[in-house]
């Protein structure tokens, strides 16, 4: 009872929820923390309350069918919990989906890179199958800089999914550097302005060597930088930035944080993907309340290292420390 009584405080500090829903919030958190399940039925069962099972599970429906959250708060509050606005982040987008019967689920996200992991700030259901538009990705954005400035923005870091002259076009004129991967078979210019697949810049390049090109290429229209790194595979990581080239492969390696993010929330975390509500609105609200117990683990992690320092293994199956202290949390 006192980690809920506790919990009730910390969010009315916040929210501006009602007595009722905040405790129902923080019920579902506990709950959450305690299956590791998005499942509402397995919530419901861990829920600490008098009332029949059946009783908490219909309140967990209603929850999630009729109360309106305040998105922009919930950027707040987890924004406050890890960052100051002064500082300089590094925001990664990337997007993960996944099929439960005929509904696709598909969700575009923007995290801030943050210590191995990525923190989620805003996320948008997208109503399609397959990759965002221009639209989608700036209104993200967007939102972010209205809340918080776009003088904290150190860059923007994306995998090959997300290119586009617009899309491009948009961050230039908006001064956001970027670090973004684009696809090998790419066309650019060589040195004598002839049109060139990307990937022929760096063909003489070494495995596990990167390369930044002397001076800027065309690509989709825009003058940019272009790195290189030959992958031990021989396949090709090229990156293309508006900015300083030199750190270009250091800083988009920044971009995982958002995979382990996902994996966090997913399989090796609260299992996202077991949940039977596809209703958008509904996906968001659930979202709200994993981003809230993702950052609530991530911080008493932190803690936990701080009081006694948590092993780290090297082995392949532990992606990274960041990781490893949620678990441990």
């Amino acid at each position: 009872m006192d980690h809920i009584n506790e919990l009730i405080v910390i969010l009315n500090a916040s929210f501006n929820w009602n007595k009722a829903r905040v405790t129902c919030f923080a019920k579902m958190l506990l709950a959450l923390l305690t299956t590791r399940t998005v499942n509402l039925n397995k919530i419901a069962c861990s829920m600490s309350s008098k009332a029949e099972q059946t009783s908490r599970y219909r309140r967990l429906q209603r929850f999630f069918a009729e109360f309106t959250i305040d998105f922009e708060m919930i950027a707040g509050f987890i924004f406050r919990l890890f960052f100051v606005t002064d500082g300089h982040w590094y925001l990664t987008m990337d997007r993960t989906n996944w099929q439960w019967g005929k509904s696709n689920i598909n969700m575009l996200t923007l995290g801030i890179a943050f210590k191995g992991i990525a923190i989620p700030i805003y996320w948008t259901l997208l109503d399609k199958k397959g990759n965002s538009d221009t639209q989608e990705r700036i209104a993200l954005v967007q939102k972010f800089i209205h809340s918080f400035g776009k003088s904290c923005i150190a860059g923007l870091l994306a995998d090959r999914e997300f290119i586009g002259a617009e899309w491009f076009g948009w961050l230039i004129a908006e001064h956001i550097p970027f670090w973004i991967r684009v696809k090998d078979n790419l066309l650019t210019t060589d040195s004598r302005g002839r049109p060139i697949k990307v990937k022929m810049l760096f063909r003489n390049l070494p495995l596990n060597h990167e390369h930044s090109l002397y001076g800027k290429r065309s690509i989709l229209g825009h003058e940019l930088f272009v790195a290189g790194l030959r992958l031990p595979d021989n396949d090709y990581l090229i990156i293309v930035t508006p900015d300083f080239p030199g750190l270009a492969v250091s800083k988009y390696a920044l971009r995982w944080e958002i995979e382990t993010l996902f994996s966090c929330l997913k399989g090796r975390g609260f299992n996202f993907e077991d949940t039977h509500i596809t209703a958008p609105d509904r996906v968001n609200k659930l979202m709200a309340l994993l981003a809230i117990a993702f950052c609530w683990c991530y911080k008493m992690g932190e803690w936990c290292h701080e009081v006694k320092p948590i092993l780290i293994h090297k082995a392949k199956e532990i992606w990274n420390s960041a990781a490893t202290e949620i678990l441990c949390a």
